[in-house]
């Protein structure tokens, strides 16, 4: 199974009036920081859409409701996914790439 990378797009801001472009299927996804590269998130998810739109969205409980926050300043983040057939296939191949990395940094160390 070879899994392709689509390219980094970026992430979608409301002041912007962005878009989130990505499948309502399954795959991988990966979120990182523009300015530093640094992994802001990453799943092997049944719909990459809905994961990818959930990333930078607050958590809604009762009590968020009726306390008022300041809102979360996030840093610029850019996305890519790679979709896959399954979930399981999606799974496998994010094992195999947390081992690369892994195997890459333990080298680098």
């Amino acid at each position: 199974m070879i899994t392709t990378w689509g390219e980094w797009k970026r992430y979608p801001t409301a002041a912007r009036g962005d878009r989130l472009e990505a499948p309502i299927g399954p795959g991988i996804y990966e979120v990182r920081t523009v300015a530093t590269g640094a992994l802001f998130a990453f799943g092997a998810v049944d719909n990459i859409a809905e994961a990818l739109a959930r990333v930078t969205a607050p958590s809604r409980t009762l009590k968020s409701f009726f306390i008022r926050r300041d809102a979360i300043v996030l840093p610029d983040l850019e996305y890519r996914f790679c979709a896959t057939g399954t979930r399981e296939a999606a799974k496998i191949a994010a094992e195999r790439m947390i081992g690369r990395r892994e195997a890459y940094l333990s080298g680098a160390a």
